[in-house]
């Protein structure tokens, strides 16, 4: 009997030990894909921060979102301009996906890496944010700013067991 209740009070003092508090931890049996792109080409006649896309630049997130059509996304980032909302939403349209904003000076939180773990994920952002965000998801600095002409570049970051590896491709 004496065994029967000390075992009874271990278990229930383990149980009772154990956090609420749940962290992430990362899945790596899943693979994590990460569609990197910069936004279509921006109307250059107009002098302001955030220009909307040309008559070229609908063409190409049209373009894209052909591209992405038999490629299952989870999620779509893009950051808060007219030009990469504009580049994100016809591929968000064909998903049937929400375009959700991000900061590009606060990329790849835990946040992000908890919510995206796992999942496809395509990015939109800049000539500079996007070979950043590159770099910050592999680890290291290896991918300079884009050319300011070349709206086509795109960066397929793919994380599974650990491994990160890069393909780049390009669509002019």
């Amino acid at each position: 009997m004496k065994n029967i209740l000390l075992l009874t009070l271990i278990v229930l003092l383990t149980f009772s030990c154990k956090s609420d508090k749940k962290e992430f931890v990362p899945n790596t049996i899943e693979t994590t894909v990460y569609y990197l792109i910069r936004h279509a080409e921006k109307d250059r006649s107009i002098k302001s921060d955030d220009p909307e896309l040309t008559d070229i630049g609908i063409k190409r997130a049209n373009n894209w979102a052909t591209h992405f059509k038999s490629i299952k996304l989870d999620y779509i980032y893009s950051t808060d301009y007219k030009r990469t909302q504009q580049t994100a939403l016809p591929t968000a349209k064909e998903k049937k996906l929400v375009i959700q904003s991000y900061d590009p000076k606060n990329l790849n939180d835990k946040i992000f890496k908890g919510k995206t773990n796992g999942k496809k994920v395509l990015i939109v952002g800049h000539s500079n944010t996007t070979p950043a965000f590159v770099n910050i998801i592999i680890g290291k600095q290896e991918y300079q700013q884009i050319d300011d002409k070349d709206n086509g570049k795109l960066f397929i970051v793919t994380i599974k067991n650990g491994e990160t590896s890069v393909e780049i491709e390009n669509y002019n």
